[in-house]
């Protein structure tokens, strides 16, 4: 919702302050268009490895859909934490196994919907419940661990708003490109009255502007966009490994998910006392 009220305010303000003095269908130029998209998609396939095509479609989806993680998703998160180790504390390491072996069958999981539709962060949940079921109960291990998966998933998440921003940064040089073709048939044209040299002018720099919006108004938000996204849910897995070290570290239960909380940004922390609310009311396994 927030993209398109971004995209409205800015196609909106540009020929809002350019129609007072001048006809906006002289910026109708389709072939200036065609140089500069079909340029600037061409490099962005030169440049990056199919890896990165194949998700960048899925990610640009994702800017329709807002904030992947709210107060509301890091209180169930943090709810099913705490059942996890209320479980392993009251009854060892070994009762868990049987929920991430089928974690899509497990009543414990089950009870936190929205998590278990998170293939990557219940991959990433399980493959360390698995390793402290098999005797993994140094902390400092752990923590190296994840924190090099944590920042690979980083890279990973990061390698498509790299590319969207790096095509957006080159698109004002395409739109160059276009315009510089348009001198060229300006140029071809010399001989023709002021008025027709001047309409050949004027859609020649309808390339430089194009691109120029496109790049700052456009593209390169959406690449922040994309980046803001992939930081988000880095602070999801974080919390996770909080959580869970804090819980091979010797804390309670309540306290785990305390240190898991108060690691959340304020304006999506849930607060303490809807936290106490929330483990009171947790389904027993």
């Amino acid at each position: 919702m927030f993209f398109f009220i971004g995209l409205v305010v800015v196609i909106g303000s540009v020929l809002g302050g350019y129609m007072p003095h001048g006809n906006v269908a002289v910026l109708f130029q389709p072939f200036e268009y065609l140089i500069i998209l079909g340029s600037a998609i061409g490099a962005f396939v030169i440049s990056n490895p199919k890896p990165i095509l194949a998700k960048t479609g899925k990610q640009i989806s994702r800017i329709l859909k807002g904030p992947p993680y709210n107060k509301a998703a890091y209180l169930e998160l943090l709810t099913m934490m705490y059942s996890i180790c209320k479980l392993i504390k009251t009854k060892g390491a070994l009762a868990i196994e049987s929920h991430i072996d089928n974690p899509h069958e497990s009543s414990l999981f089950n009870n936190y919907p929205n998590f278990l539709a998170n293939h990557h962060a219940l991959e990433f949940l399980c493959d360390y419940l698995r390793l402290i079921t098999m005797g993994t109960d140094n902390p400092h291990v752990l923590e190296d661990l994840m924190n090099e998966e944590i920042e690979t998933h980083h890279n990973e998440s990061h390698a498509v708003s790299s590319a969207i921003i790096t095509m957006g940064d080159g698109m004002p040089a395409f739109g160059i490109v276009a315009a510089v073709l348009g001198v060229i048939v300006t140029m071809a044209s010399i001989t023709e009255p002021p008025e027709v040299l001047g309409a050949l002018v004027g859609a020649a720099l309808v390339g430089t502007f194009f691109g120029i919006l496109c790049s700052y108004g456009i593209v390169g938000p959406i690449g922040k966009n994309l980046e803001a996204y992939a930081d988000a849910e880095g602070k999801y897995y974080e919390c996770m490994k909080v959580v869970l070290l804090a819980h091979l570290n010797g804390s309670a239960p309540a306290v785990s998910v305390e240190f898991g909380r108060k690691m959340l940004f304020s304006h999506e922390r849930p607060s303490f006392q809807e936290m106490e609310e929330a483990v009171e009311n947790v389904l027993p396994v």
